[in-house]
């Protein structure tokens, strides 16, 4: 799979797949990552790539030239991706939309900075992506955590197929809760259901928690689970 990642700092995105599961992607192959800088696609001689809004305001938004120059110049040597713009106000970024970027070719991300992008950039992406109702100083952090939930999805990049498929989020619910040695820590005992081996009971129990954990911490995400017969009956229990 491709990444393109279009910024103002490239050195932000190098150095975060130098460790880690991103790292080791690229280094197999599994990934391709190419990292462009917008300030090279500058018609000022001082690589400036932003002026000051039309009608007033503070700040500076980012021009649309530099920005549709270094995607062109991305398009025309590595093909047209998947093309995202990670904006503020986008479609928030989520599991489901993770899965459907690890089944592309490739996806290309542009990185705003200051106070946005020029609007006319729009006409050249297929859709604004936000990773939360927050404001980053850029694009860049947003861009590397799409790159990330989606390339543990890329078969083979995890050790464990079923490290990705048995997580928060993968079914629609927060994760079950996870223990490992010591059995009493400081006090608190590892539920007796794991220590067991009824694999039937531990399925049965995990599923709960996750039902648990979802309707306490997540009550947004509850509202929109719909609950088979046998989840019902696990609540009740």
């Amino acid at each position: 799979m491709k990444f393109d990642v279009l910024t103002l700092f490239p050195e932000m995105v190098h150095a975060a797949f130098n460790t880690s599961v991103t790292g080791r992607a690229v280094a197999d192959g599994k990934v391709e990552l190419g990292v462009h800088d917008i300030r090279d696609f500058s018609e000022n001689k001082h690589r400036r790539v932003d002026d000051t809004p039309y009608g007033g305001g503070p700040g500076m938004v980012m021009a649309p030239g530099p920005i549709v120059r270094c995607l062109e110049s991305v398009r025309s040597s590595r093909g047209r991706m998947h093309t995202v713009l990670l904006s503020p106000g986008g479609r928030v970024f989520q599991h489901d939309l993770a899965a459907h970027y690890a089944s592309l070719p490739g996806v290309t991300l542009i990185c705003g900075r200051y106070e946005g992008v020029d609007d006319r950039v729009s006409d050249w992406v297929d859709e604004h992506v936000s990773v939360g109702d927050y404001v980053l100083t850029g694009g860049e952090l947003g861009a590397l955590v799409i790159m990330d939930a989606t390339i543990r999805l890329i078969p083979g990049v995890l050790g464990n197929a079923e490290s990705s498929e048995d997580e928060s989020w993968a079914d629609g619910l927060v994760e079950y809760p996870q223990f490992t040695r010591p059995r009493n820590f400081r006090g608190r005992e590892v539920p007796t259901v794991l220590l067991g081996g009824n694999h039937a009971e531990i399925r049965a129990w995990r599923r709960t928690q996750s039902l648990i954990l979802t309707r306490t911490r997540r009550p947004d995400r509850w509202s929109e689970q719909k609950l088979s017969v046998d989840d019902k009956k696990l609540l009740e229990t």
